[in-house]
């Protein structure tokens, strides 16, 4: 089978780029199609954040030793690529004289390492924004051609327009998510909360007007149970629309906390400065812990402590209420814990919990950023 041009080959992966919307199936694609239609036969791509730490997103055709223990060699530790990348001083693709990550996997099996003994690289960018690195190899293959190395450009600029492209499809999708929560919450607000609220007016005006006990006790009955849902629809629309979060974390969760009759204590430690995406995950964990506060504990105050580092942010919330008994090997006791567990891995973080009866419960929720 002739073997497609670069002009075909460009156009392919451009087609798949431009069809794919979902990010690892995006880069996978892209790089297996690269491999199919040029001599290079061995491809990965990290993520370089601006602390210079990688990520490993995808790769296609490793040689056994560098795909052995979940790619230890090019999860972990440094790299002279990675180095130069975040120092600014890679801009084009380049062959890589010596790579740390093949020369420590070699000593462990030579012959399993494929021939491949070098690699070229290339910063995959749109713009000004930089997101990483493609790395491509081949056995037996010292330094690739210009050509060679014209043709990685080329295919770094589509998957970094392609990165950029799903960023901003992913941002537009965000801002319509909270303008269809903004609506729903005003929606509530204007209906379900105005008529629970005039429902509780109405009980009440029933209990004044009647002289009967047992009528005078069915509409208490009626006005504590309307009371007891308008709580719970004003801290749904809290959820759906966070008042407050514009004016930082720390103000967002006690001013939800307020709203649920509960005191929040906070102590920070470090500067607060954290990705939108971070504070909202936090604001929603503080919600949801509040959340069964209000209903479990039985007390009106909690602490909250905030540590904020260079590389992770700790979050605890601690109360000194009825606490509850669990065992760790069955289900969690409650969905509000399930979501904060949820919550944090989503961000890659963990939330754990101790409780005992009748001494509180504390909640620890790690995050990095």
């Amino acid at each position: 089978m002739e073997e497609p041009s670069n002009v075909t080959l460009l156009k392919e992966i451009a087609e798949l780029l431009n069809e794919e919307m979902d990010m690892s199936r995006m880069l996978d694609g892209a790089i297996r199609k690269l491999l199919s239609g040029s001599t290079f036969e061995t491809a990965w791509i990290f993520f370089i954040n601006e602390k210079g730490k990688h990520q490993l997103v995808a790769h296609a055709n490793l040689p056994t030793a560098l795909e052995d223990n979940d790619c230890r060699h090019l999860q972990k530790g440094g790299c002279w690529c990675v180095k130069r990348y975040h120092d600014g001083d890679l801009e084009k693709a380049s062959n890589i004289i010596a790579c740390q990550r093949i020369e420590n996997a070699m000593p462990e099996n030579a012959r399993q390492q494929g021939n491949i003994t070098h690699h070229a690289t290339v910063p995959l960018q749109s713009g000004e924004e930089k997101f990483g690195l493609l790395n491509i190899a081949a056995p037996d293959t010292v330094g690739f051609s210009k050509d060679e190395l014209a043709l990685l450009e080329s295919v770094a600029f589509q998957i970094g327009s392609a990165i950029k492209r799903i960023g901003l499809t992913k941002q537009e999708q965000e801002l319509a998510l909270v303008k269809e929560r903004n609506r729903l919450a005003r929606d509530l607000h204007d209906s379900v909360n105005q008529l629970l609220f005039s429902v509780t007016l109405t009980a009440r005006g029933g209990v004044e007007m009647s002289e009967d006990v047992a009528v005078q006790s069915t509409f208490r009955d009626i006005q504590h149970l309307t009371q007891e849902a308008l709580n719970e629809m004003r801290a749904l629309i809290w959820q759906l629309r966070p008042k407050g979060l514009e004016s930082g974390l720390l103000e967002a969760i006690k001013g939800y906390g307020e709203m649920l009759g509960i005191t929040v204590e906070t102590k920070v430690t470090g500067v607060i400065q954290l990705p939108s995406r971070i504070e909202e995950t936090l604001f929603r964990i503080a919600q949801e812990s509040l959340n069964n506060v209000r209903k479990h504990a039985d007390v009106n105050k909690v602490e909250l402590y905030l540590s904020v580092t260079a590389t992770d942010v700790l979050l605890v919330l601690k109360d000194e209420g009825r606490g509850f008994a669990f065992d760790l090997s069955v289900n969690l006791p409650s969905i509000g814990i399930q979501s904060i567990q949820d919550r944090a891995k989503a961000e890659g973080g963990t939330a754990d919990w101790s409780s005992e009866i009748g001494k509180g419960t504390e909640i620890l929720v790690r995050i990095p950023y």
